[in-house]
């Protein structure tokens, strides 16, 4: 029978890297020692637990069942730990000089990060923001802390992430100021012309878009799909300023609103409101549980709320 006495605590550390990577060695880089000794670990591990753990196959290196049983309550007992060495001073606004990273879709980068930094520039004149693209990171650098805040809309999440509901944003249609839709704007002639579809949900390197698949063309085509319609996609963008960009160009941009009324003022767009309902959309925040309790961290949280609350 195993005891804490017996047991080399650090080994926890190397088992729950190895799950999450299932590669020793990007799980050695990411501790930063050498790949041998994180292979000396895993042998540890397996001789302790009288189990394989990883077992490699053709698709590289799959956990055991009991790995994969063993992997959220692991967590807890790390995250546990972190919380209870955290220090728990305040963070002084004011003087620091702390780079936070976000992630964030272009669409929330233009409508919350301006007011963001109007606030930051008041109490914390010296942070910096560091944002980067839902393409430029993955679940892993979200779970590991290595980002600061995901700044998105989310279809699915990890139960081991926090998360913090920022706003809810309706719908509108971008069309240039001469373009025959406005004519005759109703549900028919929206569906005849030509448009631009633009989303970039979660995070990670997106994939080819098929117009024919519905279910992953997302709130716009669904709300249509539901009454059996289609509308003309010629453009498909994970850029919200390349869609309205397009919509100078001809194209209809149907898009949140908050995105579109940062060309409220463009006399050569006009905003309308969709000709069908469409449900409305949610940003979210997300950070990894390994930040939960940095008091800077919590500080940085706060303020991205407040922000959001008074948008």
């Amino acid at each position: 029978m195993n005891n804490l006495q017996s047991i080399d605590l650090n080994l926890l550390i190397y088992l729950d890297v190895l799950l999450r990577e299932c590669n020793v060695t990007k799980a050695a880089a990411q501790l930063n020692i050498t790949q041998p000794a994180m292979s000396n670990g895993l042998k540890r591990l397996r001789q302790l637990l009288n189990d394989p753990l990883l077992v490699r196959t053709s698709e590289g290196m799959v956990p055991t069942e009991r790995a994969l049983a063993m992997m959220q309550p692991l967590r807890e007992v790390l995250y546990s730990v972190e919380e209870m060495i955290q220090p728990s001073r305040e963070f002084e606004a004011q003087t620091s000089d702390r780079v936070f990273r976000i992630m964030a879709s272009d669409y929330a980068a233009s409508t919350l990060i301006p007011m963001l930094l109007e606030a930051l520039a008041e109490e914390a004149p010296s942070i910096s923001l560091d944002i980067m693209t839902p393409s430029d990171i993955s679940f892993h650098d979200v779970e590991n802390g290595k980002v600061d805040l995901a700044i998105n809309r989310f279809e699915k999440l990890p139960q081991s992430f926090h998360q913090k509901s920022l706003w809810d944003d309706d719908f509108s249609v971008l069309i240039r100021n001469d373009h025959p839709l406005l004519t005759h704007y109703d549900l028919p002639h929206y569906l005849e012309a030509e448009h631009v579809w633009v989303s970039k949900t979660g995070f990670g390197v997106g994939v080819g878009m098929n117009p024919h698949d519905v279910q992953k063309l997302g709130w716009v085509d669904e709300a249509l799909a539901e009454q059996d319609l289609r509308r003309n996609i010629k453009v498909f963008t994970r850029n919200y300023h390349v869609a309205m960009y397009l919509a100078r160009q001809g194209l209809v941009a149907t898009l949140p609103t908050r995105a579109a009324q940062l060309y409220a003022d463009d006399p050569g767009l006009v905003i309308k409101q969709p000709p069908f309902n469409i449900p409305a959309l949610a940003l979210t925040m997300i950070w990894s549980p390994l930040l939960q309790h940095d008091a800077g961290h919590r500080w940085f949280r706060q303020r991205v709320t407040e922000v959001a609350e008074k948008a």
